[in-house]
């Protein structure tokens, strides 16, 4: 399939952000959520921190510490035999799991959709028990005139979705954890059908490691129910260990399409799309057999995560998928798909 890349790839990257502390440095920028608003392309963007250690024998880790009302820097000693440091992105105590980073949302504005604006603070930043380590991966969704926004809530008490909602991006309301742990990659249809919303999730089976899609509905986007498998994993093909729905899903003529994301035994990630039936969204139409776009530029292959690409949102327009994506969990990129092209791999 030809996919277009910006030449300004990657758009956004790490440098081009203002840490939200002194005592923190940014490492990644990346799995935004998009929303055109105006004239203007807004995307909320995942800006991963890490605390700048000025002792090599100390490792830091930053919580939200509830009590406080604030982020606070935990240390550990890097010679402490019952500590496994060995993953770079984790701190594995005998009693608890924390992680090496805080990630926050933080708001970027656009005319013309390449050049971005970047707000100085965050937009949303972790603020309870459920948020602890961090507030990942928006989705947006236009309902009705409000901004619907799930993100991943990470804590200790596990990987919950919350909901928050705007109608300027300037003030939010949050209305707290929707999806029970652990469950993620959460994109809320943008309109009622039958009556009710729709989402889709992934919920993880700790016993049979499961990671499949789910439906499930709801009468008001707070309380969610009659959940339903939808689908799932695939043999030797590039969405075999991994599969759960990347951006918001859209009507075209035909049904729902969903962009959504897979990954292979190697942990490669792409993104392909699945067509669901229009007024029943639990029928699946088709499938990509091939991903729509898979790692391939330098700045995906290589980089924190190397070989991913994932995203959170695009854009539906003339024709085409404007899509803005994470690149190798480092960098936010953008990539324009013919909506025909990708219709036409379905084979419908």
């Amino acid at each position: 399939m030809e996919v277009f890349r910006s030449p300004q790839n990657p758009i956004i990257r790490p440098e081009d952000v203002e840490p939200s502390r002194s005592d923190l440095e940014v490492i990644g920028v990346f799995n935004a959520g998009v929303a055109r608003l105006k004239d203007e392309v807004v995307l909320l963007l995942r800006v991963a921190e890490r605390p700048i250690s000025k002792h090599p024998e100390v490792v830091l880790t930053p919580v939200y510490d509830v009590g406080k009302g604030e982020l606070v820097l935990k240390e550990f000693q890097k010679d402490d035999s019952t500590i496994d440091f060995s993953d770079p992105r984790l701190i594995i105590t005998q009693k608890e799991t924390y992680l090496t980073s805080i990630s926050h949302l933080r708001l970027a504005r656009s005319k013309n959709g390449n050049d971005f604006e970047l707000g100085e603070a965050p937009a949303l930043s972790a603020e309870n028990e459920y948020e602890t380590f961090g507030i990942e991966d928006p989705r947006i969704s236009l309902i009705d005139g409000t901004y619907y926004i799930n993100y991943v809530a990470v804590s200790p008490l596990g990987i919950t979705t919350a909901l928050a909602s705007t109608k300027d991006f300037d003030a939010f309301e949050r209305h707290g954890v929707i999806f029970c742990p652990d469950n993620k990659d959460v994109v809320i249809f943008p309109e009622r059908i039958g009556g009710n919303f729709y989402a889709l999730h992934r919920p993880v089976s700790s016993l049979f490691q499961r990671c499949d899609i789910w439906l499930a509905e709801s009468p008001d986007l707070i309380n969610w129910g009659n959940h339903r498998y939808l689908m799932g994993l695939r043999e030797e093909a590039w969405d075999e260990i991994k599969v759960g729905a990347s951006a918001v899903p859209f009507k075209i003529e035909a049904g729902w399409l969903e962009v959504y994301h897979g990954a292979d035994r190697n942990n490669r990630y792409c993104l392909g799309a699945v067509l669901l039936d229009s007024e029943e969204p639990w029928k699946v139409i088709a499938r990509s057999d091939e991903p729509i776009l898979e790692p391939a530029a330098d700045y995906e292959t290589e980089g924190f995560f190397g070989n991913v690409v994932f995203s959170c949102g695009l854009l539906n327009e003339d024709g085409k998928l404007k899509i803005y994506y994470g690149a190798a969990d480092a960098v936010i990129c953008y990539a324009e798909l013919s909506l025909d092209d990708v219709i036409e791999s379905l084979n419908l």
